[in-house]
């Protein structure tokens, strides 16, 4: 008579601690992407763009400048302003997605008018500010 014996290895659990460390470790992974441009050829080229994600200083960018953040997936709000005129974007990305987002100074009425150059104290006139979400895959 033949005896066949088994033996049977129990695999460790894993503590509670151990579950937090990789959860922490996945959280830290799931990132979405923010890229924000100021590089059309419209763009006067001068005052800066200062840029918040959540009321959060994010960046200043000058003409020329890209800037791209990882970011936690969610809702967000990415405000634009030029210290005149402000504009505010609610967006919402998932885990891997990537925004690109447009900033432009751009001339507008009274940019170059002589009241402005009396002044002075404007520099020239207003810059108006456009800021845009582009369409996505661009």
């Amino acid at each position: 008579m033949k005896v066949t014996t088994t033996t049977t290895t129990i695999a460790p659990q894993p503590t509670r601690r151990d579950l937090d460390e990789i959860i922490s470790g996945l959280e830290t992974a799931w990132k979405a992407t923010i890229t924000v441009r100021r590089q059309s050829k419209e763009d006067v080229g001068y005052r800066e763009v200062i840029l918040l994600l959540d009321g959060e200083h994010l960046d200043l960018l000058r003409h020329g400048d890209v800037i791209t953040r990882e970011i936690p997936p969610g809702t967000h709000r990415l405000k634009a302003h030029n210290t005149l005129f402000s504009k505010t974007l609610d967006f919402t990305l998932n885990v891997g997605e990537h925004a690109n987002f447009t900033a432009e100074n751009r001339a507008g009425w009274g940019t170059y008018s002589m009241l402005a150059f009396f002044i002075g104290f404007l520099g020239a006139g207003p810059l108006y500010l456009t800021f845009t979400r582009d369409a996505d895959g661009a």
